[in-house]
């Protein structure tokens, strides 16, 4: 008979700047998703007895709070498993319209989380033609570089909000003004920068894209946003079946634990986001000043970038070599935790233009403050100093 499986917990004490992939769950967070599986553990769509009752009501609470973060109304706001499944509904769910209204193209980045990157290049086997427009080494798309490109049958243009590797925060505000008075509709994906940038959002953005677990809310929940034009609904098809769920958009079963999970989440980071960015910019000035003793560029635009992530390429080294020697000092990675194991190019780096070398050895820091209180910057400096080669 095969042993019961065990778990070893062992303390890591290593520094976390890695907050780009994952954030730790608050421990606020941890209590009311307990809560509400333990005790409130009801299913919100149970309409006979109280335990979905409350449950139905708390999920209702939850969203009109979520839509009120971004300028939404409550009904313009489902439920998801997170960021990934909302760019889905967002890009493939606009299809069918498309195609009855022969309107086929779609503008995008070259930057893009393959989130976005492999949804449209599905839809480029179906006929769709998708524009992949180029950054530069700024790692900033211009509004006038999307503009440049409408024409009279673009069905959408998808911008992400803050590149998950440089940390560069594109234009979608500015866009948003200049696509509402057109057909276009507009999908941003805002997994990086939900909470951080909370002005920006409150554009006229026709679907957002949100995850939990950028805030502190457990892995498996987001939520797409989907405004109105006035008394119109953005025209998306379901690409799931099976119950009808958040106005048979998305179907299954609602994660209550998980929802009142982002629920808290989102708003303890709202009532300590002043706070989170002041010492996140504190951080920043840390680290520049520390790696000012070592040979490296930032790559992307450090004027238009969130204050807690950093891509950096260290002169004459090799960023997994990196990696490895300081894997118990700090947990740090070369790029998007979707991609990274891969040991490619990063994508992102590549299409901004950066040669080879930059481009294949960026390595990027992201930080929020309260994790990183051990980390020590000068002594992360001091082993890059002992590992490059000295200067020609």
């Amino acid at each position: 008979m095969a042993g019961k499986a065990s778990w070893k917990w062992v303390a890591v004490v290593v520094a976390y700047l890695d907050v780009a992939a994952t954030t730790r769950v608050d421990p606020r967070v941890a209590d009311v998703v307990l809560h509400w599986m333990t005790e409130d553990f009801g299913n919100a769509g149970s309409r006979t007895h109280e335990y979905g009752t409350r449950a139905k009501r708390a999920v209702q609470e939850a969203r009109t709070f979520l839509a009120g973060t971004v300028g939404a109304k409550t009904e313009e706001v489902i439920f998801t498993s997170g960021a990934t499944e909302s760019n889905n509904i967002a890009l493939l769910g606009m299809a069918p319209y498309g195609e009855k209204n022969q309107r086929r193209h779609i503008i995008t980045s070259a930057i893009e989380h393959k989130a976005v990157i492999e949804p449209l290049v599905h839809l480029q086997s179906k006929g769709f033609e998708v524009d992949f427009l180029e950054p530069g080494l700024s790692g900033r798309i211009a509004t006038e570089a999307v503009l440049e490109k409408l024409r009279p049958d673009t069905l959408m243009v998808s911008l992400m909000h803050v590149n998950n590797e440089t940390g560069v925060i594109q234009p979608v505000a500015e866009l948003a003004e200049e696509l509402r008075g057109t057909p276009t509709y507009f999908h941003v994906d805002a997994a990086q920068g939900y909470g951080k940038l909370p002005e920006d959002l409150k554009a006229p953005i026709d679907m957002i894209s949100i995850s939990g677990h950028k805030v502190g809310a457990p892995k498996g929940v987001g939520a797409l946003v989907t405004r109105r034009r006035g008394w119109d609904k953005t025209p998306l098809e379901p690409i799931m079946f099976g119950g009808g769920q958040e106005r048979k958009l998305r179907p299954g079963t609602l994660p209550v634990p998980l929802i009142m999970g982002l629920y808290e989440a989102a708003k303890v980071f709202q009532e300590g986001q002043p706070r989170w960015e002041r010492e996140a910019l504190a951080m920043r000035e840390r680290m520049l000043a520390a790696l000012g003793k070592t040979r490296f560029h930032i790559n992307g635009d450090a004027d238009h970038s969130v204050p807690h992530i950093l891509n950096v390429t260290f002169d004459g080294l090799n960023a997994e070599a990196l990696i490895v020697r300081v894997k118990d000092q700090v947990a740090v990675a070369t790029g998007s935790a979707c991609t990274s194991a891969s040991y490619t190019p990063s994508h992102v780096l590549t299409a901004m233009g950066l040669p080879d070398g930059v481009a294949n050895n960026g390595l990027r820091f992201s930080w929020f403050p309260s994790q990183v209180a051990d980390f020590d910057p000068e002594e992360f400096a001091a082993t890059v100093v002992r590992m490059q080669p000295d200067a020609p």
